[in-house]
Formats: C-alpha cells, sequence, structure tokens
C-alpha cells in the first residue's frame, strides 16, 4: 500500500461505518460487499479538480465468487429467508434459464450496482477526508508518490 493509500485507512473505517445503510439497502450481503471492496482498489483523478475514485476493473473477475457467496448464504441481501419451491439440481436448472422465479439481480446487473456503490463510496470518502482537513495531506502525499 503507498503512503498515500495509508493515510485513508482510519478515514475508511469510520466511513464504512457511515456507508452500511446503503449497502443495507443493496443487494449485496456484507460478506459480498467485503469481497467487492477487497477487488476495488482506490485512486485519484488529478486532472484539474482532484478526486478519489473506485478502480472497478477487478469486480467482474471476483463476481463469480460473489455469486457463489450468495448461493451458500441462507440469507438474501434484504435479510430474510429465501424461500424456494425447487431446490436444488432442477432449480438450479430453472433458474439458469430464466424459469425459476426471482433469482436477483444478474452478474451483469450486480457488477453495475457494485460499480455505482464504489464510486458512492468514494465521494463519500474524499467528503470525509475535506470535512476533517485531511484531504490535502492526502492529496499532497499522491503527487508526491506519482511525481517519482
Amino acid at each position: 500500500m503507498s503512503d498515500w493509500q495509508d493515510r485513508i485507512v482510519g478515514a475508511r473505517m469510520t466511513v464504512d461505518t457511515e456507508f452500511a445503510d446503503r449497502v443495507e439497502a443493496s443487494s449485496f450481503t456484507r460478506q459480498e460487499w467485503g469481497l467487492v471492496m477487497t477487488a476495488t482498489e482506490f485512486d485519484i483523478n488529478d486532472d484539474g479538480d482532484p478526486q478519489l475514485y473506485a478502480d472497478t476493473e477487478k469486480l467482474a473477475d471476483i463476481m463469480p465468487e460473489v455469486e457463489r457467496v450468495s448461493e451458500q448464504s441462507p440469507m438474501t441481501a434484504g435479510g430474510q429467508q429465501e424461500q424456494s419451491s425447487s431446490g436444488g439440481v432442477f432449480g438450479s436448472l430453472l433458474s439458469s434459464l430464466g424459469l425459476g422465479g426471482s433469482s436477483g439481480p444478474s452478474l451483469d446487473e450486480k457488477v453495475t450496482e457494485a460499480e455505482e456503490l464504489t464510486q458512492g463510496y468514494a465521494r463519500e470518502l474524499q467528503a470525509h477526508l475535506e470535512a476533517n482537513g485531511s484531504w490535502g495531506e492526502v492529496l499532497a502525499a499522491y503527487r508526491k508518490e506519482t511525481e517519482s
């Protein structure tokens, strides 16, 4: 991890707590969100008006694992017990054909939702850093690292 990223660790812990309601309202469980955040790297676009952003390039690669976690979980993202009249191989086959009730968002939809959530997280993180007066320090450390 770089020096500027080390400087945002504490702020990320605070923003994680503040952002929890957005995760709860999403289709992701906390465990799935953890995987999404593991695959997300933060960077700074320093053209003119510097902005912190989430690099989501790796999200599509980890979504199959997110799906596996979702399938193993007895709870859906909404916190309600998942009820399925057809389980096992037959249920999986019906679901893959799009015939098995509400199977939740598609893989592409989950990637899009994850990208939107992580960008929202990056905006909240930057706003938190600005409110605490540490955005300038983070930006200076970023610029120092990228100059060399």
